[in-house]
């Protein structure tokens, strides 16, 4: 099994067991594998492992359920290995160290074997029974890459924080990446795994993967299609950190827009600063006899800086070869 490419856990973290698909290999054989990454889940893993086999056993589609342990320091591994004799389609990755759900969701995308890779949570809050629906959905909309779960209601914590504040980040992503996001960063999505493989290697370890995968194919030209779907109360104790998630999201948009389209961040910031400076420049020849003051003089500069990085920055994006 190869694991090239990452970092937080490399290949000699970790071990699959379970479900070999036909064909084995490396072959991407099967419609779809689910990940599942599980951190501290034994009280209802199980119920949702239920749930997503279930949905897909009734559906006839070939799938892989790749559940990956991330170190939980209660009983959950304990209980994905008491039940892999239970649900054939299953692979259980335990992790020698925790990696964060970033890091499991990108090495179960590398390792998988589905050529459609859906991302869900082990928390009960969504409605993993409408995988097959999702999986559909791009089997019969072949111009699409990417298909969301938009949630129609918002049952996490800190829900008076929460609200305005992911609001607030999803008007700035819809900004910068040209198009209208109804749900940035929700867990159930489907994607076609040859065409995210290339942006694996920009996911970050924690919760903020979700937004990455998401901005990059939208700055990448790749279509991406939303479901509503139903959005329950979380089982278990959520992991979840305010302040610190909610900092690296807004930094992970910002970056993934530098990473595909620099120009929209700063060439705005550049022709704000120069007019600024163009203005004051002017007020001051007014003022002070035909004389320009220092202020003026080190905004214009300033701007012509940064607009000089937005064209340098533009140029290198598109000379890369994985846009």
């Amino acid at each position: 099994m190869s694991a090239s490419g990452v970092s937080a856990v490399n290949a000699s973290q970790y071990t699959s067991f379970g479900a070999t698909p036909p064909g084995g290999g490396g072959e991407n054989t099967l419609d779809a594998t689910i990940v599942l990454p599980c951190y501290n889940e034994q009280e209802h893993v199980l119920d949702e492992i239920k749930r997503i086999a279930g949905a897909m056993d009734a559906s006839g589609m070939s799938y892989e359920l790749l559940v990956i342990d991330d170190k939980s320091t209660d009983d959950t591994l304990k209980v994905l290995e008491e039940a892999l004799p239970q649900f054939p389609r299953m692979r259980l990755m335990p992790f020698r160290r925790n990696g964060g759900s970033g890091t499991a969701r990108r090495i179960g995308t590398r390792e998988a074997y589905g050529r459609i890779v859906v991302w869900t949570d082990a928390d009960m809050t969504y409605p993993n029974e409408r995988i097959p629906e999702f999986i559909q959905y791009l089997h019969d909309n072949q111009d699409v890459d990417q298909v969301v779960g938009a949630r129609t209601s918002e049952q996490g914590t800190h829900k008076m924080l929460r609200v305005p504040a992911k609001w607030t980040i999803r008007k700035i992503a819809e900004m910068l990446a040209g198009t209208k996001i109804p749900d940035l960063n929700s867990g159930l999505r489907a994607f076609r795994r040859d065409v995210a493989l290339p942006y694996l290697r920009l996911l970050p370890p924690g919760f903020s993967c979700v937004t990455t995968i998401t901005m990059s194919f939208l700055s990448n030209q790749h279509p991406v299609d939303y479901l509503p779907i139903d959005y329950a109360k979380r089982a278990g104790v959520s992991k979840f950190h305010f302040v610190k998630d909610a900092y690296r999201y807004i930094l992970q948009v910002l970056r993934m827009v530098m990473y595909f389209n620099p120009i929209k961040v700063l060439m705005p910031v550049a022709l704000t600063l120069f007019l600024a400076g163009a203005t004051k420049g002017i007020v001051d020849i007014i003022r002070y006899d035909f004389r320009v003051t220092s202020n003026a003089m080190l905004v214009t500069v300033t701007a012509l800086i940064i607009g000089s990085m937005a064209l340098l920055a533009d140029l290198i994006v598109r000379s890369r070869d994985d846009r």
